[in-house]
C-alpha cells in the first residue's frame, strides 16, 4: 500500500477522539503518514461527508487509504466496509451513504465487508460507540501499512448493494438549467452546484454575460437576482454576486469579497435547488 492514511470525521477537535484514531493508527505502524481531510463535517451530515471525499480523493496518489466516519448509526446493524475505487484508492467507512458521490462520479471496483473478528482493535469488542477508533482507523492503518491486503479485509459484497443517498441530476429545459446546491465552500461562503461546465455552456454562456439566478429551499424561494458570469471573483464589483466555474469544473455562486451563503441565508443539501437562465439584454 501507499502508506498514506487520510482521516475524515464529524468529531471535531475539541476532545481526544481524533487523537485516539491517530494513536491506534501509529500503533499499527509508526511509519504511516497520517493526514486530515477534515474533522469539521457537521454532526451526522452524511451528505457533506460524501461530498468532501469526492472533492479531494482524485488528487491523492493511488493506493492512498481514506477513513471516513460520519456515523449516526454507530452500533446498529449498518455494515462496515472497505471499497476500492476505479481510481485505485481505498475508503474505509460505514455503509450509510458516505460513498454516494464516489460511486456516482468516480466508480467503485470492488467492496468488502470488514471482518471484525480479524480487523478490530484488540480488547475493544465490548465497545459499540467508537467504531471510528476500534474498527475504521485500525483497519485503515493495517491496510495502509500492508499488514493486511484488500482481500484480507473480509468477504466481497456487491457494489450495487452499497447504500446511496438520493441525488438530483442537473437538467436543462427551455433554456433554463435546474440543479442542486451540493455543498458550500465554507471559508468563503460560496454555494457549489452540481451543474457542470459543459451543461452550463449549453446556455451559450460567455464571460461577462448576465444570468438570472433563483435559489429555492424546498418550495420556498430564498433568492432571485441578476448576476454576471465571471472568469474570476474580481470580474464583479466589491460585494456584487457572480457565477463562476469552481475547482471541480462545476458552477459556483459567489460575492466578491463576501459570503453569499451568509448574506442570503443559503445552505446546501438535497433540498437546495438553483435555476439559472440567460438574460437577453
Amino acid at each position: 500500500m501507499g502508506e498514506f492514511l487520510v482521516l475524515q470525521t464529524d468529531f471535531g477537535l475539541g476532545d481526544g477522539a481524533v487523537n485516539a484514531m491517530y494513536g491506534v493508527s501509529l500503533s499499527v505502524d509508526p511509519s504511516i503518514r497520517i493526514f486530515d481531510l477534515t474533522h469539521d463535517i457537521p454532526p451526522y451530515n452524511i451528505w457533506e461527508g460524501a461530498y468532501r471525499l469526492y472533492q479531494v480523493i482524485a488528487y491523492w496518489p493511488e493506493n492512498s487509504v481514506f477513513v471516513s466516519v460520519v456515523d449516526p448509526g454507530v452500533g446498529t446493524e449498518r455494515k462496515s466496509i472497505v471499497v476500492k475505487t476505479q481510481s485505485n484508492h481505498y475508503i474505509v467507512t460505514p455503509d450509510n451513504g458516505t460513498l454516494t458521490q464516489i460511486k456516482k462520479h468516480i466508480g467503485i471496483k470492488e467492496a468488502r465487508l470488514i471482518d471484525e473478528e480479524r480487523n478490530r482493535l484488540p480488547k475493544s469488542g465490548e465497545s459499540y460507540t467508537f467504531h471510528g477508533r476500534d474498527i475504521y482507523a485500525f483497519t485503515g492503518a493495517r491496510l495502509a501499512a500492508g499488514v493486511i491486503s484488500f482481500e484480507e479485509v473480509g468477504p466481497v459484497i456487491a457494489v450495487k448493494e452499497i447504500i446511496e443517498l438520493p441525488v438530483t441530476e442537473a437538467v436543462i429545459s427551455e433554456e433554463v438549467i435546474t440543479g442542486n446546491i451540493d455543498i458550500l465552500d465554507i471559508r468563503f461562503g460560496n454555494p457549489w452546484t452540481n451543474i457542470d461546465r459543459e451543461l452550463f455552456k449549453q446556455l451559450h454562456a460567455e464571460y461577462g454575460q448576465s444570468f438570472e439566478v433563483k435559489i429555492e429551499n424546498g418550495t420556498r424561494q430564498v433568492y432571485k437576482n441578476i448576476m454576471t458570469f465571471g472568469r474570476s471573483f474580481a470580474d464583479s464589483h466589491l460585494g456584487e454576486p457572480l457565477l463562476y466555474v469552481n475547482s471541480l469544473d462545476k458552477i459556483g455562486v459567489a460575492l466578491n469579497q463576501g459570503s453569499f451563503a451568509q448574506a442570503y441565508h443559503v445552505q446546501s443539501g438535497p433540498n437546495w435547488k438553483i435555476c439559472i437562465r440567460k438574460v437577453i439584454l
